[in-house]
């Protein structure tokens, strides 16, 4: 790839944390090693209960005979505005996929809005606009939310904070927790689209060709999937962490290992140049509109078809497979023949990206 660069001051922060902390950094938001200790050493240990623990991305839980999907979400990403999206349609598309992932038909939605005084109004407006064209065009309605103004510097623009509530068709149960040794992984298109398109419009840096984020809702290419095949084990979007934190969380809830193969793991040419002139590994950055199912392997061909047969899915691909050595392990064969351990990012490559 030929790329043109201009770099102001990329402002970085070192991947490597020191080995304790007694205060919040940076990487304890990465969906890396930092976030996944916040949980267990915070939260879990306060709040746990059968339905938390199972820690997909959504809770599944029956009310009078139906199953309800519920997620919670909070959108502080910067700039406001990048290429292929803006924090308003990325609050929606978060929300409905957390609710997707379970296989459920995504209905309502909260909105909660943290404001920064001096915004301008008229940003405030192209927001609320773009959330409002997001929910139409995927079938949600926004029902109910709030609005709180912080201090001029405390605020970095507006926040905004998500709950979504959906139903779980009779009959589909899914869970890291369900994969089996055998399993296919299947990815649903190129990663990394979301992270460098958010890097390169907050320094500054232009490309020959204009890395749009990958940011889109995907319960219709998840009812495709559904039509195909009952045999889908769980679904996660590898957001925050990217595609090596989505992999290591279902390799740990499952107790099986998951080995892929990374000339089959889809990455375009201007996203693998911009990592590699950037020192960052696709692996780790963030996607917001790509899906990995593990299938079990006699419906495997099924959902890949039915996948590639919806504009979301038309790059997807078996990236690897779930097995039974090394428990709670992934490793990537790589392009050289070698085998690697593909670990949870320690700190954070790319902070406030969703």
């Amino acid at each position: 790839m030929t790329e043109t660069l201009t770099i102001k001051q990329l402002a970085f922060t070192c991947p490597l944390p020191v080995p304790a902390h007694d205060r919040i950094v940076l990487g304890h938001g990465s969906g890396g090693r930092l976030s996944a200790d916040l949980l267990r050493d915070v939260f879990l240990q306060r709040f746990s209960n059968p339905v938390l623990d199972r820690l997909d991305d959504q809770a599944v839980f029956p009310i009078g005979g139906a199953h309800v999907a519920f997620t919670t979400d909070s959108f502080v990403v910067q700039p406001l505005f990048f290429p292929g999206g803006d924090i308003g349609s990325l609050a929606v598309h978060g929300t409905v996929n957390d609710l997707a992932m379970a296989g459920a038909t995504p209905l309502y939605i909260s909105a909660a809005f943290i404001v920064e005084e001096g915004l301008p109004i008229g940003m405030l407006r192209r927001v609320a606009d773009s959330m409002a064209n997001a929910a139409e065009a995927a079938g949600v309605m926004i029902v109910t939310g709030d609005t709180k103004v912080v201090e001029r510097g405390k605020g970095d623009g507006v926040f905004i904070t998500t709950t979504g509530i959906g139903i779980v068709p009779p009959g589909i149960r899914m869970s890291a927790s369900e994969v089996q040794p055998g399993d296919i992984v299947i990815l649903s298109g190129y990663i990394g689209d979301h992270g460098i398109a958010i890097l390169s419009s907050r320094e500054g840096l232009q490309f020959d060709t204009t890395i749009l984020s990958d940011s889109a809702p995907l319960h219709g290419l998840v009812a495709s999937m559904l039509a195909a095949s009952t045999g889908i084990r769980c679904m996660r979007d590898p957001t925050r962490g990217g595609l090596s934190s989505t992999l290591n969380e279902i390799a740990t809830a499952s107790g099986v290992g998951i080995e892929v193969v990374e000339h089959k793991i889809p990455v375009r040419d201007e996203v693998r140049g911009a990592c590699e002139l950037l020192g960052l590994d696709p692996m780790y950055v963030a996607n917001e509109g790509k899906l990995v199912a593990v299938v079990a392997p006699e419906a495997a061909e099924a959902v890949l078809d039915a996948m590639r047969n919806h504009p979301l899915g038309a790059d997807a691909a078996m990236i690897g497979m779930a097995v039974r050595d090394d428990p709670g392990l992934v490793t990537m064969k790589t392009a050289f023949g070698s085998t690697r351990i593909v670990d949870l990012l320690p700190g954070d490559q790319l902070p406030r990206i969703c």
